[in-house]
């Protein structure tokens, strides 16, 4: 009998695969990617040691001062509702904040001017992208198993192949429009016949061009394909994630008065399943996340 284990790593492994072989010689050679920054580097592999070094990190945080004052901002804004002297170090700002949330911020930070945004088509990307990883953290403290940083990089960097795409391939601005307007096929399926790629598998190789957390390769690039969630050959983190970023979708929707998405009406049922969650628990989560929200 086969290994389920084994099976997960190789559906995994079978991605990243596909990815490296469309990078060699196939549709996604002309992608360019933008390189990982160097700190976001540096972040990354401090942030894999059991007992990260906190020096390191405040060093790295210092390196650029735009991110210094972001965490300074933030740590004496109305989030954490300060009491006494404000932080005036970024030491005092990471205490103040938590390590891990202040490196989600700093990841955030660094992606965002690692891959800037200019084009009309997505003048509130970033902005979005960061709503987004809210509200999958505060979604992951809800689901036990489930690593709250992971879930915030699955937010932030859920569509970040769009943006590439708008820089690297011809036509695909005018892809963007025609997907979004089209009913008779996905947006994915458009950008598909279009370019023989779309934002997920591009997304999938910023990912892994970038050596972020692994699941996410896996997540991001499927985080289309809701008929494959509960599959035995995934790894359930990976379809946690999914399932976590539809809802997370709609409820920022929800909260921008935005009507409901197709794929929230085709898939929240099987997206709900998974989780193991009723129409009370997204309530409760509703409340939470706009909470969130709100301080932010």
């Amino acid at each position: 009998m086969q290994n389920p284990a084994s099976t997960h790593v190789s559906r995994a492994q079978q991605i990243r695969d596909d990815l490296d072989q469309s990078r060699r010689r196939g549709p996604l050679q002309q992608i360019q990617i933008p390189p990982c920054p160097e700190q976001l580097a540096q972040l990354q592999q401090a942030m894999r040691d059991p007992e990260p070094d906190l020096g390191l990190i405040a060093r790295i945080a210092s390196s650029d001062v735009a991110m210094a004052a972001t965490l300074l901002r933030i740590a004496n804004g109305p989030l954490f509702k300060p009491v006494g002297l404000p932080c005036t170090t970024v030491g005092q700002a990471m205490n103040r904040i938590g390590l891990r949330e202040s490196v989600a911020v700093m990841t955030g930070f660094l992606a965002q001017h690692a891959i800037p945004v200019n084009a009309p088509q997505l003048v509130r990307f970033w902005q979005r992208s960061t709503k987004r990883a809210i509200a999958m953290a505060t979604i992951a403290q809800q689901l036990p198993g489930l690593s709250p940083d992971l879930a915030h990089s699955f937010g932030l960097f859920l569509h970040v192949g769009t943006p590439v795409l708008l820089q690297s391939v011809r036509g695909y601005a005018s892809t963007m429009v025609e997907a979004g307007a089209r009913i008779d096929r996905s947006y994915i399926a458009t950008e598909n016949a279009n370019h023989k790629t779309d934002h997920a598998v591009v997304g999938a190789l910023v990912v892994r061009v970038w050596n972020l957390a692994p699941p996410l390769i896996a997540a991001i690039r499927l985080h289309h394909d809701f008929t494959a969630l509960g599959h035995g050959d995934i790894e359930p983190e990976i379809h946690t994630l999914i399932a976590a970023g539809l809802i997370a979708e709609h409820l920022m929707r929800r909260h921008e008065d935005l009507p409901e998405d197709a794929d929230w009406a085709a898939h929240h049922a099987a997206a709900m399943d998974w989780l193991h969650i009723g129409w009370d628990e997204l309530a409760q989560w509703e409340e939470a996340v706009y909470q969130q929200f709100d301080a932010a």
